[in-house]
């Protein structure tokens, strides 16, 4: 019993440890380039949420506020202030809540379901807004993937089916393969782009501005790892499980709401 415990204890952590932030990291550079070197960050995971379950974090939000469970978060331990936080793309009367992701990373593979259940029930005021990391040269590629999706208004229905095809059906290049641009632009042709127009938007002067913005933010912020969650700018949510991390974001929305009010 000892040992299946020990074991089950260490494949959790070599899971988690898989998508943390190199010590020896240097900051991306973020000049405006088509030609960034190329991405990939790790390669199983629980499967992705399904389309329904995407369809329903998006439909229209009518929930009401709920009072957070569990104990009111301890700065420090839960979670750390962000020196002269602000908001990756402010908006009047919203709680911003950043996820800090990428698609090659296995634990936000395992952790997309959850937060999208929690991001369901979230009320009109949480505004939810996905920022890929860029720490490590191969996150790079998949960041730049993300950007022209948004760019391109495909990134929501096409978001947990990135994760599907990395994690699940090793349709698209994971850790430890060369990063396949034509590959990934053929995907993106589902949602009614083409390739062609998917690998120019990949390499436009727009995407690479968002890719400076977002790495800013991102370094500001001091993530250790992903997934990593932001709340309004300010506060780096911490916790001991996926769940627990979720426990604090409550807190602190409600925080963030009372000292708004």
């Amino acid at each position: 019993m000892k040992i299946r415990f020990v074991l089950a204890l260490l494949a959790l952590l070599s899971v988690l440890a898989a998508c943390s932030k190199p010590e020896a990291a240097a900051p991306v550079a973020s000049t405006p380039s088509a030609n960034a070197p190329a991405a990939t960050e790790a390669a199983t995971g629980a499967p992705a949420a399904s389309a329904p379950a995407q369809a329903a974090a998006e439909a229209p939000n009518t929930n009401a506020p709920v009072a957070p469970e569990g104990p009111a978060p301890v700065e420090g331990t839960d979670y750390t202030v962000i020196a002269d936080g602000q908001p990756f793309e402010p908006a009047d009367g919203k709680i911003e809540v950043v996820e800090a992701f990428s698609y090659i990373c296995p634990a936000c593979a395992q952790f997309e379901p959850l937060f999208n259940q929690w991001k369901a029930r979230q009320p009109a005021d949480v505004r939810v807004v996905y920022v890929p990391a860029q720490f490590r040269p191969d996150f790079r590629e998949y960041a730049k993937v993300y950007y022209a999706a948004q760019a391109l208004n495909i990134d929501r229905q096409s978001h947990d089916a990135v994760f599907k095809a990395i994690h699940q059906d090793r349709t698209l290049p994971g850790e430890g393969e060369p990063f396949d641009a034509a590959k990934v632009a053929q995907f993106y042709t589902q949602y009614g782009v083409s390739a062609e127009q998917f690998l120019q938007t990949m390499g436009s002067f727009a995407v690479a501005a968002r890719l400076s913005k977002a790495n800013q933010f991102l370094v500001r912020a001091q993530i250790g790892g992903t997934p990593s969650l932001i709340v309004a700018g300010k506060y780096l949510v911490k916790g001991r499980t996926m769940a627990d991390m979720l426990r604090i974001t409550d807190h602190l929305i409600a925080q963030e709401r009372q000292a708004t009010r």
